[in-house]
């Protein structure tokens, strides 16, 4: 489609570096105020409430994509996610690393850009390692550890999705929308926080059909994605430090987006503040929580965005076992904390303060 639409001295690559900045805008306003997070939703004080947001953005997420696919105007057959050898160790370990690493940091990759933008440089400082550690292990000294738990494979043959089982595409989109639409409605949500979430959920659909459909150009095509935060990371740690040497994509402008939005959100409603590291020891579990996270979203082929909000309305059986093993990674570390701060002595012992989500 990007050929009929005019440009002759535009690539569809620098147009999408627009469509990610103005998604990444969005999403960084509406995360900001509905405080959007999967983590919360999986282990958090209110994780009934985070919950009915994270599933209301899922929901519509899942409608969105199915219906642009039905329509013909996109098709993940040959997407990454729909991979016919599913790496199964790869995506296991991963997603229970990434689980643990953002416990360890009290948020997601996204939730925390999304509050780098209000000023709180915990979550900076882990977006940068985060990206550092995504990078080395896509592209650096960590790249032979990803091949090598990367080969470990179980070939799925043609059910590489749940459109491949019997009912197709159809039935599993409504039982996956109708089961997110549920949590949500048993959640006690009020209507704007919901609201705000669908309108999340929407941006989904509108990266894959931006990067998929309008931007689709067969003499200069560009890879089709949506919201995700690992890679996008890691590419833009590379963009800003070798920027002349490197075009930016939609994943570079989609994380300057986010920052931008979240700002400009947290400016306008008041809630822009600088928050730092309490201690040495708050700020090495934070750094630990970085690396596995970065290990954990290359491995397990995304983020709970990547992988999660983006990667299930593919219907993808990877994207389903990636997001169960970050949710079971998080449970099990979340527990193993809590035991640990209960005392040897088998007392409950007063938690220190938490840092603001």
């Amino acid at each position: 489609m990007f050929e009929s639409l005019g440009f002759e001295e535009t690539t569809a690559k620098e147009i999408s570096v627009l469509l990610g900045l103005s998604l990444g805008v969005l999403f960084g306003l509406l995360a900001e105020r509905t405080r959007f997070c999967f983590r919360r939703a999986v282990v958090g004080e209110d994780a009934r409430q985070a919950a009915g947001v994270w599933f209301t953005a899922l929901a519509v997420a899942i409608l969105g994509t199915q219906a642009s696919v039905a329509s013909g105007l996109i098709g993940f057959a040959d997407h990454r996610l729909l991979s016919s050898d599913l790496p199964v160790l790869a995506v296991v370990l991963g997603g229970l690393m990434f689980g643990a690493g953002m416990v360890l940091t009290r948020g997601c990759i996204s939730r925390l850009t999304v509050l780098g933008g209000t000023g709180n440089l915990r979550a900076l400082t882990v977006l940068l390692v985060f990206a550092v550690v995504a990078h080395a292990m896509l592209k650096g000294v960590l790249a032979p550890l990803r091949t090598s738990l990367g080969a470990v494979t179980v070939d799925l043959g043609e059910t590489v999705s749940l459109a491949a089982l019997p009912g197709g595409a159809a039935l599993w989109t409504a039982l996956l929308a109708l089961a997110s639409l549920l949590i949500a409605a048993r959640s006690g949500n009020r209507a704007l926080p919901l609201l705000g979430a669908a309108l999340i959920g929407l941006l989904v659909p509108l990266g894959w059909v931006g990067t998929g459909y309008v931007l689709f150009d067969e003499f200069d095509p560009i890879t089709m994605e949506s919201l995700s935060f690992t890679a996008p990371a890691a590419d833009t740690l590379f963009y800003t430090i070798a920027s002349t040497s490197i075009a930016p994509g939609f994943g570079t402008g989609l994380v300057g987006g986010v920052l931008l939005g979240a700002l400009a959100a947290a400016l306008l409603f008041g809630s822009f503040r600088w928050q730092s590291f309490d201690s040495p020891r708050q700020t090495g579990r934070y750094l630990a929580g970085a690396t596995l996270m970065g290990m954990g979203g290359v491995l397990a082929g995304g983020c709970t965005l990547g992988a999660g909000l983006a990667g299930i309305p593919t219907l993808s059986l990877a994207a389903l076992l990636a997001l169960t093993a970050i949710a079971l990674g998080a449970r099990l570390t979340d527990a193993a904390l809590n035991a640990a701060s209960s005392g040897s002595a088998g007392y409950p012992a007063t938690p220190g303060q938490q840092p603001a989500e």
